[in-house]
């Protein structure tokens, strides 16, 4: 069995304040993907190093922004950072472990909220991302796709759906993209898990009591590859830890 956990942190140092090693120890991941690093490799706790993990980070070149890490007890066979898209590595927003059975990716997609310019940005960076996963597919590997990719995919996944249409996040366009990269040949693996279930969000905004009330978004992921979902045994959003804004979402595979 291996355990895999993905989890926005909202900035390394601030989730270690708030009790990110709590969480590892108790909740105890095989591989963790993280996604707003916010921090260089200089910056990291001492006490997150120091977890027993092997750690490898997608830095963003602007400071305080962006990043994203995979923590793995077993050393990869290989490491690959970034879609091969200049802006978007620049953003340190991909990051890929190759092990003997399957591949890792932690993934942090741009948020459009700030307006048309970055919600652009998003689509460009949805249409580079289709065609890396469809790379996968093409090579026969075995991946999934662990991350923040800022989209709710169907009604179940927020609140209020109704009143959603036109903010970004659950725009028609990107819901549509969450729809397409599926049917490449991945499975929402969380969602296969438990299907018809509402109220199960991974984010909730600091405003207006959101976590109490679970006014949320399901907006973090795990896309497997069919053969790699199927052994997708136990899966979790855990409500429970106020480290971030989002949840940890994790899964067990039967590998």
């Amino acid at each position: 069995m291996i355990k895999i956990s993905s989890y926005n942190v909202n900035g390394i140092r601030a989730a270690h304040r708030k009790g990110f090693i709590d969480w590892v120890e108790e909740s105890a991941p095989d591989i963790i993907c993280i996604q707003e690093l916010r921090a260089d490799e200089t910056q990291i706790p001492e006490e997150v190093k120091e977890l027993g993990y092997h750690q490898y980070h997608h830095i963003a070149e602007k400071k305080g922004y962006s990043g994203v890490s995979i923590l793995s007890k077993e050393k990869p066979l290989n490491i690959f950072e970034g879609v091969g898209t200049e802006w978007i590595d620049k953003e340190g927003r991909v990051l890929v472990l190759e092990f003997d059975a399957f591949y890792v990716c932690s993934v942090y997609a741009p948020s459009g909220t700030t307006g048309d310019i970055r919600q652009d940005m998003k689509y460009k960076f949805l249409d580079d991302f289709y065609k890396f996963g469809e790379s996968y597919l093409k090579k026969g590997n075995e991946i999934v796709f662990c991350g923040d990719f800022n989209i709710c995919h169907e009604a179940i996944d927020i609140h209020n759906p109704e009143k959603q249409n036109n903010t970004s996040g659950f725009l028609p366009e990107e819901r549509k993209w969450v729809t397409s990269f599926l049917e490449l040949g991945y499975e929402d693996v969380f969602r296969n898990l438990h299907q018809n279930e509402g109220d199960l969000y991974s984010w909730w905004s600091y405003r207006a009591a959101s976590k109490e009330r679970n006014k949320g978004w399901r907006i973090d992921y795990h896309l497997a590859t069919k053969g790699l979902a199927s052994k997708a045994v136990e899966a979790e959003i855990e409500m429970k830890w106020d480290i971030s804004d989002h949840a940890p979402v994790s899964v067990v595979y039967d590998i």
